[in-house]
């Protein structure tokens, strides 16, 4: 028996079955559910980024609290930064793409209360990329977020001086990690890592850091990863003498300092995992011309494949050009 056929055209190769409507009707439906579905996560991401903007605000002041008490003498409140400032960092950490939280995260007052947060929001980002087990990454978090605290100690005309530190202040800024070292290693209810990384997140792989000049091995894995969400809220953050850079030109810098000052092997991955939040977006090119991210390189995450026009360019290949900037980076 043939199938009811509805004619759609006046040409006869163009009559449809029943079940062809059908499958196109079905296709149809599942294009808007998918599209209903784009639309709903984009408000559910909407909605999360205003809740964690109040979540970070809200764990900035108390981190300013906490800072005065502890540089007042006072002993640091572990309790209180597990209740009341761990689970804000958490939950930003949940957040897929962190180049959305980028704009979230920069500094535009009070820089050394707010980089705390946003260090171990971005370490706990880090973690979660890495693979860490639940133990693990709830110790990086918590040791991100004191990785400062011995700021807390240094005088406050040094902190906030609006130019550069002479040496004998830039030597005193960089007893904030003993200190912090000092004041965390006799708390019974962490772990021995938290002070570890206060005192080991300005050491380097090539041994030009401080305060012990440790090299490679000699560094604390955790310190490793704070190191890099320190140096990466520290650049992408405004302050006196310092203006932000725009998110392209940070991750730049970061990958400059792949072998030598950072961890390569966690440099790289948090770099693959930055880039690919990018993909899809449109970048200005080092010639002047505008492209889309089509692909990012597991190998080398800074030259992807761009589309230009009907044009498809491998950056691997092609030296004379450049990203230079995400063009629909917000303000």
């Amino acid at each position: 028996m043939n199938k009811k056929k509805i004619k759609t055209s006046t040409a006869e190769d163009s009559l449809l079955t029943v079940e062809d409507i059908d499958q196109l009707l079905e296709s149809f439906r599942k294009t808007e559910r998918n599209r209903y579905l784009d639309q709903s996560k984009k408000v559910i991401t909407q909605v999360n980024l205003k809740e964690i903007r109040q979540k970070i605000e809200q764990a900035t002041k108390i981190m300013k609290e906490i800072f005065s008490f502890v540089g007042a003498g006072g002993t640091i409140p572990i309790s209180e930064i597990k209740e009341e400032i761990i689970p804000s960092i958490k939950q930003a950490a949940e957040i897929p793409h962190i180049y959305y939280l980028f704009y979230e995260l920069q500094s535009k007052d009070e820089y050394t209360y707010r980089h705390t947060i946003s260090v171990g929001i971005i370490a706990t980002i880090i973690g979660k990329w890495l693979g860490m087990p639940e133990e693990s990454l709830h110790e990086l978090s918590l040791a991100a977020t004191l990785h400062d605290i011995g700021k807390s100690r240094i005088s406050k005309e040094i902190l906030n001086k609006p130019g550069k530190l002479t040496t004998e202040e830039y030597n005193e800024m960089k007893q904030h990690s003993i200190i912090g070292y000092d004041l965390l290693r006799d708390i019974p209810s962490i772990s021995e890592t938290i002070p570890l990384v206060a005192l080991q997140h300005h050491e380097r792989e090539d041994g030009k850091g401080y305060p012990l000049g440790l090299v490679g091995d000699q560094i604390h894995r955790h310190s490793k990863i704070v190191a890099i969400a320190d140096v990466f809220h520290a650049m992408s953050s405004s302050r006196v003498y310092h203006q932000a850079k725009p998110f392209y030109e940070v991750i730049q810098d970061m990958h400059n300092s792949a072998f030598g000052k950072l961890d390569p092997n966690i440099l790289l991955i948090f770099l693959y995992k930055m880039m690919d939040n990018l993909a899809g977006k449109t970048v200005l090119l080092s010639d002047g011309s505008l492209g889309k991210i089509m692909m990012i390189h597991s190998f080398d995450p800074l030259r992807s494949l761009v589309k230009v026009n009907d044009d498809l360019i491998d950056l691997r290949y092609n030296n004379r050009l450049q990203i230079v900037r995400v063009v629909d980076e917000l303000n």
